[in-house]
């Protein structure tokens, strides 16, 4: 199956009430452990990708014809959507003629009118390509590939301004936190949330920063419309996890374990079950 736009699997968990994950990729050996989780679990999946995963990967290109080489190779039947996160304009742009199937324009750090105009701009470029588009209103604190964020509540006027552009999805910070929540979070807001849903005319909602928040809450923010979770952080920490056990195990030590496809295997299958845990949750498995 081809790459696809992101608009009917994420149109179809906002009206079902489940959500899609968004797992971000940042090698080979992720790509395939999140497609293969995908496949297994009949899930649809969507690949994310910042601007600086983008460059260690050598490109926007070299990222688009890897993942769509290891689809065709690895038979994957499920819907993917290939999607830059966090992008700028000018990456949102490269991006559609690199061949991917979705991106975001992270305008949220521009004043409303800039944003507005910035948005329908990509919005018009992407759509006669069949491209699906996420914006942001109110941006999401911590930091992610250098993107930093204050964690500003959305403005829920800012948010129907926004949705009402013809974009596919929208990101709102309602306290959500890239990377790893501190102890004194104060969680999400709620009402905010439950205020963006129903004044954006039930458009796919998007929560970033997926690592850490309570299965509860998580849940509860799928019942107000959010039909797509970010995860990165976690599946990062479930690598690192892994290859340092191998290591400390002096696996690495014992024959050719120090072969590089030996020592990052324990890292794939933990995404693979990181991936599989989150869909679970999310509860898109079947969905496909």
């Amino acid at each position: 199956m081809p790459l696809v736009s992101a608009k009917d699997m994420l149109n179809k968990a906002r009206k079902e009430g489940y959500a899609v994950g968004q797992f971000n990729i940042n090698n080979l050996e992720w790509t395939k452990a999140v497609l293969t989780a995908a496949e297994e679990m009949q899930s649809p999946v969507i690949l994310g990708v910042s601007e600086g995963a983008g460059k260690y990967m050598v490109g926007f290109n070299t990222v688009s014809a890897m993942v769509k080489a290891m689809m065709e190779t690895l038979n994957i039947t499920v819907p993917v959507a290939l999607h830059l996160d966090h992008g700028s304009f000018d990456a949102a742009k490269a991006c559609i003629e690199a061949g991917f199937s979705s991106v975001m324009f992270d305008g949220s750090h521009y004043p409303i009118d800039e944003n507005i105009a910035k948005t329908k701009e990509i919005v018009a470029y992407a759509e006669e390509r069949g491209i699906s588009v996420e914006a942001e209103v109110g941006s999401i604190g911590g930091e992610e590939d250098g993107v930093t964020g204050e964690g500003e509540v959305a403005d829920p006027e800012e948010c129907r301004q926004i949705a009402s552009l013809g974009i596919t999805m929208l990101a709102a910070g309602i306290g959500n936190i890239h990377g790893k929540y501190p102890e004194n979070w104060q969680g999400l807001d709620m009402e905010v949330l439950k205020e963006i849903g129903e004044t954006t005319d039930k458009i796919p909602l998007v929560l970033h920063g997926g690592t850490g928040i309570p299965d509860a809450m998580v849940a509860e923010a799928i019942s107000y419309g959010v039909s797509k979770i970010n995860v990165n952080t976690e599946c990062q920490i479930a690598f690192a996890e892994a290859v340092r056990g191998y290591i400390e195990a002096d696996k690495d030590k014992v024959g050719k374990g120090f072969d590089p496809r030996k020592l990052l295997h324990p890292g794939y299958e933990a995404i693979i079950r990181v991936v599989k845990e989150k869909m679970k949750l999310f509860g898109s498995p079947g969905k496909a």
